[in-house]
């Protein structure tokens, strides 16, 4: 099947219109509408001669590189080695291209976009920066991107023309003493020979001619990120990655690169980039933001670029990779419960081991009344009392030792008080009652056992009745019932004779166990056992 070119251009035109997404990264190329533009496939650092195949990516999709010579030249298209010719571009021309080697699944992508007029975005992106010094020589440099290469047969190539804006007359790319006045927007244009036809290439140059201080003048540098730096980012969320500069010429330009793409600016992107500046003392802080509105698995396969095209001779540029960031989260999720339950078990074991101790800790810190403890002896022909030497032990040991404040009978009572009186009272102003079984001590009556069990109980003081070892259970008569009930009512702690007389004993652990906390403190005087 034999087209036309007016259904060609027309196929060219629509494959334009819908042309389908290609995979990134891809090489932007801009050219401007009936000039020469060269497609490369090449990789940078790579000399390879081998044929490849060029593919117009546009619907409908076109090998190229299978089509005859004459059904090229129809395209205003010419395959040859591993470049692609578009001798006139055109906006038939315009989409995207791939090239890839027979067998091979690896490609390079181009976009070519075909412009009659700049915006100023396009100028932005095909004006090249450069630098001279006034009284300095200075000769123009013509860029030599997308051109053909000087090995091609058939391309004659002709000497470069210089022109400059607002001036019709051609000018000398030469300047023996650059002025201020040679300052502006220059035109190189490559012309070639081909097949008896001439095509151009054109490229706009913009001299920025300054004082003659380059010695000492500042150069502008990309201070973030630092190069291949690894930034951290959280996939599926948002993400802003700025880089930062200062520039001393309104020429310069700071951009993003995905590969060799430019970052769009439409933040109608998944990835574009905003531009802020921040007019300093010395120079313009440019600052380009990187945005990402949802981080993907893809975009941590690609490298992205912060590009500073200036007029000084080289341009700088900073690349950076992105990484997934692992948070120590899941790590924190595990580690927490079994630190709880490892606190509790210490502490259930420190609590089980320890509890006497900690309770009388907890008991030291508290207040309490006038008296911490009522030391009440009583007489039993019964049960066996304490010795009344181990019972001064006992109030030292109470009173001088670990601090309680006591109330005696024989001392704290006023003579003359009633002995029901005085004991009640006793009750009332003491936290805690510990009956002593003494031999030397007056008995009490049936009547007012049960009158002291009552106070207990109302004011709930708490008692400790102390008992003594004794290899027969004692028999109760109907007063020493009245003790039983006593023993019901509080805590028995055993005196066992010379084994309860140091302080650290256990008979003094547990008995401190049921008093409440001393109100001042433990004293910690030294005592010496009473002789019995």
């Amino acid at each position: 099947i034999i087209m036309t070119v007016p259904q060609l251009q027309m196929l060219l035109l629509l494959a334009s219109l819908t042309g389908r997404c290609v995979a990134s990264p891809r090489q932007e190329i801009y050219v401007k509408a009936s000039e020469m533009v060269v497609l490369q496939c090449q990789r940078a650092g790579h000399l390879d001669h081998k044929p490849v195949i060029w593919t117009s990516e546009n619907k409908p999709q076109m090998n190229l590189s299978n089509m005859s010579p004459a059904e090229q030249r129809q395209l205003g298209l010419l395959c040859f080695d591993r470049s692609l010719f578009i001798l006139a571009a055109s906006v038939n021309h315009q989409g995207n291209y791939s090239c890839s080697q027979r067998n091979e699944k690896d490609q390079l992508w181009f976009r070519l976009t075909v412009y009659n007029t700049l915006t100023r975005e396009l100028e932005n992106r095909t004006r090249y920066p450069m630098r001279c010094y006034t009284q300095e020589s200075c000769t123009l440099k013509c860029p030599d991107v997308n051109i053909p290469h000087s090995n091609y047969p058939n391309f004659t190539s002709r000497d470069i023309t210089w022109h400059k804006e607002g001036e019709s007359a051609q000018v000398n790319g030469y300047f023996p003493s650059a002025e201020d006045t040679d300052h502006g927007v220059y035109t190189c244009t490559r012309s070639y020979l081909f097949d008896g036809q001439m095509y151009n290439m054109s490229y706009t140059v913009v001299l920025d001619v300054q004082p003659n201080q380059r010695n000492s003048d500042k150069h502008a540098v990309i201070s973030y990120p630092l190069a291949n730096e690894i930034i951290y980012v959280d996939v599926g969320s948002p993400a802003v990655i700025k880089c930062e500069a200062v520039l001393y010429s309104a020429w310069s330009s700071l951009f993003w690169l995905k590969g060799n793409a430019f970052v769009e600016k439409d933040d109608s992107f998944p990835v574009f980039s905003n531009l802020t500046q921040e007019h300093m003392t010395e120079g313009v802080k440019h600052t380009v933001n990187l945005v990402f509105k949802k981080v993907t698995k893809d975009d941590l396969a690609n490298d992205y670029t912060c590009k500073m095209q200036s007029i000084s001779d080289y341009p700088s540029f900073v690349t950076i990779t992105l990484a997934k960031n692992v948070r120590p989260f899941h790590m924190s999720v595990v580690l927490c419960p079994v630190i709880i339950l490892a606190v509790m078990a210490t502490t259930v074991i420190v609590y089980v081991k320890f509890k006497i101790e900690i309770i009388l800790f907890l008991r030291d810190t508290l207040d309490g009344k006038t008296y911490d403890v009522f030391l009440m002896c009583y007489k039993s022909d019964k049960v066996p009392g304490l010795k009344q030497c181990d019972v001064k032990w006992l109030e030292n040991v109470l009173e001088d030792n670990l601090g309680y404040k006591l109330c005696l009978f024989d001392r704290d009572v006023h003579p003359g008080k009633a002995v029901p009186d005085a004991l009640l009272d006793c009750i009332e102003r003491s936290q805690s009652v510990v009956l002593v079984p003494s031999p030397a001590a007056q008995s009490l009556e049936t009547g007012l056992l049960s009158a002291i069990h009552a106070a207990l109980v109302e004011r709930k003081t708490s008692l400790v009745v102390i008992k003594t070892e004794c290899a027969d259970a004692p028999k109760w008569d109907s007063i020493q019932e009245a003790f039983q009930l006593l023993e019901k009512t509080g805590n028995c702690v055993t005196w066992k004779g010379l084994s309860s007389l140091p302080p650290s004993s256990a008979f003094w652990k547990e008995l401190r166990y049921h008093l409440p906390a001393a109100c001042t403190g433990n004293q910690a005087f030294p005592l010496e056992a009473l002789p019995c």
